[in-house]
């Protein structure tokens, strides 16, 4: 019945509510009621008291109590509230109330840097200075936590350890930077790009291993003085031998018999699941496991990255089969890389043991192997993953100028050279043994290319003339030959396996038939571009829309397949282009290398 007496703020209730007069008491409404508790006297000076708060950054509880109200008084502590407690706010309706039950949140304003160290030594060393307010009004007084520890450490917080800086420069000034013309190993040149080794943590430990390094120079120095065949054989010991608690990047491995040596240098060769380089990445916003050539391609218009790691020109390179997540090079410093495509971009391993410059080199069809030919008249099967040499061919024959695994599943196994001694090899892998010999051409063999269907191959040599080969028949069933022909160095086989484009030694680009007749295309006919004398390397886009070549002033040339017209002539190097390579899955992504040892990658 009392809530017939209530005054709300609505103002239909201000309407519809019955007004007695002062005169006129309703006799529904007592008099008067007081609902509030019995509290004792004395337990008021305890109680919690409601106040509000400007903003809602921090909680803090305070209970009200004379001490308190004496030490908000105080200067000298290291927190304090923004705004001190008023009563009069507490009576404004625009302030923000946060009321709690035992008592009232407010802001607080303190020190982030010291807070951070504070707790950094507090996790790293067991103790911490407390932070409370001690009985003369000062926080930070005392230490809380692994007291002993403290003690040792004389107090001291986890900003107090690290060396100063005339003691960091004299350890940097006794570490080697290594040589400028290494690449790899010990004695690689580190620059300011080197890690420096684990700092001490404190001043004691400092000095101990300032000690070590000197005993270790004065060691190093003393094993200067000795022959160098000693030198040698202790150096040879130390890489053999690895220290099983030392985490290392590279791990190498060597064939004592032949002298075949690889090299890890990523960063690590395993993921969290125990996937190698050679598992295809799903992280990324391209799918890298569909057909190449089903998306439409352009030509690129900038450099996004170079890769640095050849000592010299670089004489191939060829992206992973289909995903193209891997980019392999070969240089004539006798050195074969791979390269990461995606994520660090990083060289991941390299693969020693041609004695001189490398001619070619060839994916399996999987891509789990790879052969390479070189100058010192071998041929070399590598494993790449592990960079282990799998197999040699070709010793004692003459100079192997391209090598191409058949891509047939059913002749996975074998692969084809053009040797310079006027003849074709085609090997079997698994004996190592020469199978067939294709002897017609009348000079050294400059190429292979597997066109309809991969049934037949296409050779051309330097007696300026192109036959075709039924697979295992040593009868060319096809042969071109013209007054005015040159020699063509490098062929291309189209993405639609109907034509086939060879880089002729007179600026021009010819195209012949892949399929039936193999018959020259004479309307069709690339120039414009200055290239005498050079072999230089021709490829298509994946979707067959564009040809693509280098020349000897450093330009690359893309041509629109159907019209012949130069769409675009990029800068790409200082000298001659020898290799270009479009991505298998990307829109416009192409890597370049010359005679200058970077490759560059273009969009």
């Amino acid at each position: 019945m009392a809530l017939v007496a209530y005054g709300g703020d609505s103002s239909d209730d201000d309407e519809n509510a019955v007004h007695n007069g002062p005169n006129q008491p309703s006799s529904l409404v007592p008099k008067s009621m007081n609902a509030a508790p019995a509290v004792h006297k004395s337990s008021t000076e305890l109680s919690s008291v409601i106040k509000p708060s400007v903003d809602n950054t921090s909680l803090t509880l305070h209970t009200t109590n004379h001490q308190l109200e004496q030490l908000r008084n105080e200067k000298n502590v290291l927190y304090q509230p923004n705004q001190r407690y008023d009563v009069e706010q507490s009576s404004r309706p625009t302030k923000k109330r946060r009321n709690i039950l035992t008592g009232h949140a407010e802001e607080q304003a303190f020190n982030e840097a010291t807070f951070k160290v504070q707790h950094r030594t507090f996790q790293n060393l067991g103790y911490a200075y407390d932070p409370s307010i001690d009985d003369n009004g000062v926080s930070g007084a005392s230490l809380i936590g692994d007291l002993e520890k403290a003690r040792v450490n004389l107090g001291r917080d986890a900003s107090m350890f690290r060396p100063d800086k005339a003691q960091q420069k004299q350890v940097r000034s006794k570490r080697s930077k290594g040589d400028p013309s290494v690449l790899d190993g010990d004695d690689s040149y580190k620059g300011p790009w080197a890690k420096f080794k684990e700092e001490s943590t404190s001043s004691d430990e400092y000095e101990d291993e300032v000690d070590e390094e000197d005993e270790e120079e004065d060691a190093a120095a003393a094993t200067k003085t000795n022959d160098k065949a000693v030198e040698d054989s202790e150096t040879a010991e130390a890489k053999d031998t690895v220290s099983p608690s030392e985490p290392t990047t590279a791990t190498s491995t060597s064939t004592s018999e032949t002298g075949e040596t690889t090299q890890f240098h990523g960063s690590t060769e395993r993921d969290y699941l125990g996937r190698t380089y050679m598992f295809v990445p799903q992280d990324l916003d391209i799918n890298l496991r569909k057909e190449p050539g089903q998306e439409e391609w352009f030509i690129p218009k900038k450099k996004i990255h170079t890769w640095r790691g050849h000592a010299g020109g670089v004489t191939g390179l060829r992206f992973f089969p289909q995903s193209g997540h891997l980019l392999l090079s070969a240089g004539n410093d006798s050195k074969i890389r791979l390269w990461d495509v995606y994520h660090d971009r990083e060289l991941l391993r390299s693969y020693s043991g041609h004695a001189k410059a490398v001619k070619d080199i060839d994916f399996s069809p999987d891509g789990t192997q790879f052969l390479s030919c070189s100058y010192d008249r071998t041929i070399k099967l590598w494993d790449t993953e592990t960079g282990t040499c799998i197999s040699r061919f070709g010793r004692g024959n003459s100079v192997a100028n391209s090598i191409r695994f058949n891509p047939r599943p059913e002749h996975s196994h074998e692969f084809v050279a053009a040797m310079a001694n006027k003849k074709i090899l085609q090997f079997d892998i698994r004996t190592q043994e020469i199978v067939q010999e294709y002897d017609h051409h009348l000079e050294a063999v400059n190429t292979i290319t597997f066109v309809d269907d991969n049934h037949r191959f296409m050779t051309t040599s330097d007696d300026k003339s192109i036959r075709v080969w039924d697979w295992g028949v040593n009868v060319p069933i096809k042969f071109i030959s013209d007054p005015l022909q040159h020699s063509m160095p490098s062929v291309k086989l189209h993405p639609s396996g109907k034509h086939v484009a060879a880089q002729s030694m007179d600026n021009r680009i010819l195209v012949f038939g892949a399929t039936d007749r193999f018959k020259a295309n004479r309307k069709k006919e690339f120039t414009g571009y200055n290239n005498p004398g050079f072999a230089t390397e021709v490829s298509f886009s994946p979707d067959g829309r564009y040809l693509m070549s280098g020349d000897s002033e450093g330009f690359a040339f893309f041509w629109d397949w159907k019209t012949t017209a130069v769409r675009r002539k990029l800068k790409v190097h200082n000298s001659l282009v020898t290799c270009i390579s479009a991505h298998p899955q990307e829109t416009s992504k192409v890597a370049t290398a010359g005679l200058d040892s970077p490759i560059h990658y273009w969009d």
